[in-house]
């Protein structure tokens, strides 16, 4: 498929898609589809079609719509005619008892019981470049990715720029890793297309692992196109010709939509040999990872591609150099590679314009926690915390009040209330003793006890430690140990003082990022909550109420200067 051809196969579907007077869209992604809207699909064909509405309605699939607190959700897009202007409807909590009534609208005033408010803050304050296709393309029809742009960006790099132009278009658009560390993404791209080898390989890093994360997973799901084409864009880029999507097994969704958009681009052409009548060739596999947290990391990753136990190795040599069997291999995560296509169709600046500081750019949050609008959020970087809590969130429940927010996972740490007015950039979040992480963000109220979550993150730490190092593997269990008495009621000051010790002692000497970033939380909440852990410890109480077997009771903050 020429970039002609690519051309009138978008024009087709799109006047295709104009023949209907109404699309419905249902969201299937794996939020929704806990709800059952695979059913709710059903219901709609069902009534369409026995409503002889066939030729004017349209009912698809699609992605993840964001809102996940209010799924299913379900849009109505109404085309204009000279009665009445293009309107898109967008309804919430949708069960298939309302599926008729639904139908019946088309055409006619909305229920209004399922209307969801698009003006309000959860919508308008997002700026979506990685998620602009979610929630509207339907994740397993090759045919609307193209009709809204799916593979251009492909086709134009391979006719119309030369490896180096890609590289320099990443370099200058400011892009950096979206998979926690933040490394520049076009460096990283240089330094593997400099590398000698017989040959060179790509790796999308889909082994999202954090909890409460699930920004990679609704990105492969909704639109699994956008990520091999920007996979494609790259192997261009540094000289490879083979790819592989590295996705935990408990991603099935996931895996099942990666693996039929491979087959389906490769039978139009846009994947495998000769792409768009090129010389370039470039074939993607998928690869199932078994769950470790570990396999985040990229040589734990790699070894686990290769069929080995996935640990990780010292460094360097690092990937880009000596990767996959031993090759100069490319690794960079989900969201990184949905940044590709359009940068490369919009240009570096008009990338390098959006964010502030070092931080441009959009950044893709799964917002949960205690808020009211949890879901996927995709915003502009400069962006504070405070604006996503309490605008796009919702702030808290009634009667609540925000405690702490926590970004990054188990690797990151918790930003306490007084600070949420900090812009959400990679600098300002170190600063804060947190990191940006591959997405994760995590709302706390005046129910949480913070010795409680660090020990939640302890736990999973250790649970999740591959075992090949000794400071992560002992130290997270005796750091363990020491939360536990502390929630307990059992600790002294002594246990207090070791436990800091260890802090240092494993994030000084721990081999990968797993056991260096482990004592995040507990350093965090330390800072900025230090007189909850006293509060434990000499007076027995738990000021959350949550800790069992200990005494209910405020205490008083103590100034922290970030």
């Amino acid at each position: 498929m020429t970039p002609e051809e690519l051309t009138l196969a978008a024009e087709k579907e799109e006047n295709g898609s104009r023949a209907f007077e109404h699309i419905v869209g249902v969201c299937t992604s794996t939020a929704c589809l806990a709800s059952h809207s695979d059913k709710i699909k059903k219901e709609f064909d069902a009534q369409v079609k026995a409503k002889g509405l066939t030729k004017s309605v349209r009912v698809k699939a699609v992605g993840c719509c964001g809102l996940c607190a209010e799924g299913p959700m379900v849009y109505v897009e109404s085309q204009a005619d000279a009665e009445k202007a293009a309107e898109t409807r967008t309804y919430a909590h949708v069960s298939n008892e309302a599926v008729p009534a639904l139908v019946d609208s088309l055409g006619a005033a909305p229920v209004a019981d399922l209307a969801c408010d698009t003006a309000q803050p959860f919508f308008t304050r997002q700026h979506k470049i990685v998620l602009e296709h979610s929630g509207v393309v339907d994740p397993e029809r090759l045919e609307d990715s193209i009709q809204v742009g799916g593979y251009q960006a492909l086709l134009n790099a391979l006719t119309t720029m030369n490896p180096a132009d890609v590289v320099d278009t990443i370099m200058r658009s400011g892009l950096r890793g979206r998979g926690g560390g933040g490394f520049p993404t076009g460096l990283k791209w240089s330094t593997v297309a400099k590398a000698v080898g017989d040959r060179k390989y790509v790796i999308c890093n889909g082994d999202e692992g954090d909890p409460g994360a699930f920004m990679d997973r609704s990105v492969m799901e909704s639109d699994p196109h956008r990520v091999l084409e920007g996979m494609a864009i790259a192997g261009y880029a540094v000289g490879a010709t083979e790819g592989f999507v590295y996705v935990r097994a408990e991603y099935p969704l996931a895996v099942k939509r990666l693996k039929l958009a491979i087959k389906q681009a490769e039978r139009a052409g846009l994947l495998g040999a000769n792409i768009g009548g090129t010389h370039f060739s470039f074939k993607i596999d998928v690869r199932l990872g078994a769950g470790a947290f570990v396999c985040g990391e990229e040589t734990a990753l790699i070894a686990s591609i290769e069929g080995r136990r996935g640990s990780p190795r010292p460094r360097p040599p690092y990937p880009a150099a000596s990767g996959l069997w031993g090759f100069p291999t490319l690794i960079n995560n989900v969201e990184t590679f949905a940044n590709i296509a359009p940068i490369v169709k919009n240009g570096a600046e008009w990338y390098a314009a959006l964010g502030s500081g070092k931080s441009q750019g959009t950044k893709v949050f799964a917002l949960t926690g205690k808020v009211k609008n949890t879901g996927l959020i995709e915003v502009p970087m400069g962006i504070t915390l405070r604006e996503i809590v309490y605008d796009i969130g919702g702030g808290p429940f009634d009667g609540h009040t925000i405690k702490a927010v926590q970004t990054g996972g188990p690797s990151g740490g918790c930003i306490p209330e007084a600070y949420l007015d900090r812009p959400v950039e990679y600098e300002t979040l170190v600063q804060l003793g947190s990191i940006m992480g591959s997405g994760g963000l995590i709302a706390m109220d005046d129910t949480s006890c913070m010795v409680d979550v660090a020990r939640y993150f302890m736990e999973f730490c250790m649970t999740e430690s591959c075992g090949k190092c000794i400071p992560c593997r002992v130290g997270t269990v005796e750091m363990h140990a020491l939360l536990t008495k502390i929630c307990e009621g059992q600790a002294t000051m002594t246990d207090l003082e070791q436990l800091e010790e260890l802090c240092d002692v494993v994030r000084s000497t721990s081999l990968c990022g797993l056991g260096q970033t482990a004592p995040s939380p507990v350093i965090s909440t330390l800072r900025y909550f230090r007189e909850e852990y006293l509060a434990h410890i000499e007076h027995k109480t738990c000021p959350a109420g949550v800790c069992s077997g200990l005494k209910s009771g405020a205490v008083k903050a103590k100034e922290v200067v970030a």
